[in-house]
């Protein structure tokens, strides 16, 4: 399977670029895969660059989680992040992914200084 890169991924969700869209759409027509990474710099892209709300955000990030021929790096772990997410409107998604894959790698509690990303289940705030 083909990985893609945040400029990739921005361009199949905003399509504000008809050719690099189209490009972007054929090259991941058999199927491409997401990293983590990826994932998180393209959602911080939509709301730093392109404005959009926390809703639209988890619109997006549903959509891909839905998309046919994308494969995102540990669905399971993106999902319940995106849980979080929308439950939490102080939050950023890349706290919520983070705190979700340390809970599948086992390593809880995760540590910050950051006090929003410490109302979180398994966070600990440090001081």
């Amino acid at each position: 399977m083909l990985a893609i890169d945040t400029n990739v991924l921005v361009r199949l969700l905003t399509r504000d670029d008809s050719e690099q869209a189209k490009a972007a759409d054929q090259f991941v027509s058999k199927g491409a895969w997401v990293s983590h990474l990826v994932l998180a710099e393209t959602l911080w892209v939509l709301d730093s660059v392109y404005d959009l709300s926390r809703a639209q955000i988890a619109t997006a990030l549903e959509m891909l989680l839905n998309h046919k021929e994308l494969s995102l790096q540990d669905a399971d772990v993106v999902t319940a992040a995106l849980d979080h997410y929308r439950r939490r409107s102080a939050v950023d998604f890349s706290d919520c992914l983070v705190q979700e894959i340390a809970r599948k790698a086992g390593h809880l509690p995760v540590g910050t200084f950051d006090h929003n990303f410490s109302r979180l289940e398994d966070v600990r705030r440090l001081r």
